[in-house]
């Protein structure tokens, strides 16, 4: 961890904007991990759901897609996924990326 503090003006700074994010203690309500790669999940208390991708997925971390590039993305926060209605279980936030390169 670089303990990184990034200061930039207004909401739409390109570096508050993440695509991809790791995540670690995974805990699934169910047991197993969902068969679906496709969800949805919040990152933030109240926030919307917002579509994303399962793309690497073991017992002990996964690596998250969105759809669409997310708003301050936190480490050390949850993440939630549902299927529709349904919570299917959560993470722990480590990082977060801007892209696969």
């Amino acid at each position: 961890d670089l303990n990184t503090l990034i200061v930039g003006q207004g909401h739409d700074h390109p570096e508050l904007y993440h695509l991809l994010l790791t995540a670690s203690q995974v805990h699934w309500i169910s047991g197993l991990h969902p068969s679906k790669e496709e969800l949805t999940a919040k990152i933030r208390y109240r926030a919307e759901e917002v579509a994303c991708r399962l793309i690497e997925n073991n017992e002990d971390s996964l690596t998250v897609m969105f759809d669409e590039p997310q708003f301050a993305i936190t480490p050390g926060q949850s993440i939630v996924f549902y299927d529709q209605e349904v919570c299917l279980g959560g993470a722990v936030i480590e990082t977060r990326t801007h892209s696969l390169k």
